[in-house]
């Protein structure tokens, strides 16, 4: 192909990194940790930006923005949630630029120190209920249903495109309730609403759960996430929902005159996905000849190819292939047509491999005397020969049979990958292997650590509705009363 990638088998990581480069997603910036999604990456998120804000919408949200900066003081606020992010806090504390008078270039202006420093966002917590303060005063406020599509900082030392930048996108819901239960049941629907993008849109099965205490987001009473499996065996969070009870409400003074007219504090939660999911897409579905990607969000569904020998022969194609980008069109598949005369047709289709175009169609004149077109589906790089009426309808029902096809197949990986274990020496084996392991767990975080430093496991989550049954902690062999997800993970 045009550009080689590293295979899973060699290198998985470098396999990852070169995909991200060569298929055009995105590249490292002059920022050290930072990344340029370039415009086919951007195209795929804004893709997938669309579907999810339609989603929010259908529930009851709405969008709002809040400041980028953060005074330093509104993280002191919350115990929890300052210990959580104090190590990856950006800080500005400067206004000012001056020419050196000594020649040493540009420098900071010690004359232009801010009063209180300021935090650029890692979260939204504090700002946004420092804010909710001036809007509510009576449960006729409330619910209050926000979100925000933004950008955040948080200073990594390691970072990866995607899946760990010290600068990424995303959009983080805040919700305020006059409730325990309202709050909760928000708190349950959004996991929800993850779930159901990530699968039907994204294609990726998920396991949704509760994390562990040592796991939970800093500040919350409880997180629910979505985890997914990657096909090198490690789990990735793909989403997360947290409930906040009243801490932040109470960090900030936020109350409320109730029905029965008394004050109490607001019930909160906070929600969100980020651009990590495009990594998560990469590693779920991804194969050595390039991306594959869900018809469903994928920036370009159908590209056209011509094949012709001269100019004569790229007139005739050219005509056919209009007509069939337009009958694409008007059934709402994005489609290009690919007429470039600076590259061979051989080129063209490793390329579009390589970008995880779900469809590639190939019309030569010999395709024209038969009136059929050639298809190949991305997925299983099966070719057909189809005829082309009716062929609007056909890529229809095609793409929605790869959609499926891609689901499944990682549905059937995540499911051959789970591993039921009773004893260490057997949770070592397994966590070696890879994939998620479902053992016991004495419940303490003690316990958690130790694991994690033995064998860099996580606890994933408590999956939701879990069995209940006795049994033995694997590290320990304290009492049990059910079993827990484990995986080592991005």
């Amino acid at each position: 192909m045009s550009k080689g990638l590293t295979t899973r088998e060699e290198n998985y990581s470098q396999w990852y990194n070169e995909l991200v480069v060569k298929s055009d997603l995105a590249e490292t910036s002059a920022v050290r940790g930072c990344m340029v999604i370039k415009p086919y990456g951007y195209t795929l998120w804004e893709n997938m930006q669309r579907i999810l804000d339609n989603m929010f919408k259908a529930t009851g949200h709405t969008n709002a923005y809040f400041p980028l900066f953060i005074p330093k003081s509104f993280f002191s606020r919350e115990a929890s949630h300052v210990e959580g992010f104090a190590k990856e806090c950006a800080v500005v504390t400067h206004y000012r630029l001056k020419n050196d008078p000594d020649g040493k270039g540009i420098v900071v202006d010690e004359n232009a120190k801010l009063e209180e420093e300021l935090i650029v966002r890692p979260t939204s917590e504090t700002i946004i209920w420092n804010t909710y303060k001036n809007w509510i005063q009576s449960y006729r406020d409330l619910p209050i249903l926000c979100n925000q599509w933004a950008n955040v900082v948080r200073w990594e030392m390691r970072t990866r495109l995607f899946l760990r930048t010290a600068e990424f996108l995303w959009q983080e819901g805040h919700t305020a309730h006059e409730s325990k239960e309202e709050a909760l049941a928000e708190t349950e629907k959004m996991i929800n609403v993850y779930a159901d993008f990530v699968e039907n849109y994204m294609g990726i099965p998920v396991i949704k759960g509760r994390k562990s205490a040592n796991e939970r987001f800093a500040g919350a009473l409880d997180t629910y996430c979505i985890e997914a499996l990657m096909q090198d065996g490690k789990a990735l969070q793909a989403g997360t929902s947290h409930f906040l009870g009243q801490n932040f409400a109470k960090a900030f003074d936020v109350k409320f005159l109730n029905k029965e007219n008394q004050l109490e504090y607001v019930w909160a939660t906070s929600w969100g996905v980020s651009t990590r999911l495009i990594g998560a897409l990469i590693m779920t579905h991804s194969d050595d000849k390039g991306l594959v990607l869900p018809p469903k969000i994928a920036p370009l569904q159908v590209v056209i190819i011509p094949v012709y020998r001269n100019e004569e022969e790229l007139k005739q194609v050219s005509v056919v292939a209009e007509q069939i980008k337009a009958s694409l069109t008007a059934s709402n598949i994005t489609v290009k047509y690919d007429d470039r005369d600076s590259y061979r047709s051989g080129w063209k289709f490793n390329e579009y491999e390589l970008k995880g175009v779900p469809v590639r169609i190939a019309i030569g004149p010999r395709d024209i005397a038969q009136n059929q077109v050639e298809i190949c589906r991305r997925d299983t790089l099966e070719k057909q020969s189809v005829n082309n009426e009716n062929l609007a309808e056909y890529i229809k029902n095609l793409l929605e049979d790869i959609q499926t096809n891609m689901f499944n197949k990682a549905k059937q990986f995540r499911d051959n990958n789970i591993t039921k274990v009773d004893t260490w020496e057997d949770f070592e084996k397994a966590i070696e292997k890879g994939g998620f392991v479902y053992a016991h767990w004495d419940g303490t975080i003690e316990t958690e650590v130790a694991i994690k430093e033995k064998t860099k496991a996580t606890i994933r989550c408590i999956p939701f509705n879990n069995p209940q049954e006795e049994g033995k902690c694997i590290l320990t062999g304290k009492p049990s009363k059910e079993r827990v997800l484990f995986a080592k993970a991005y």
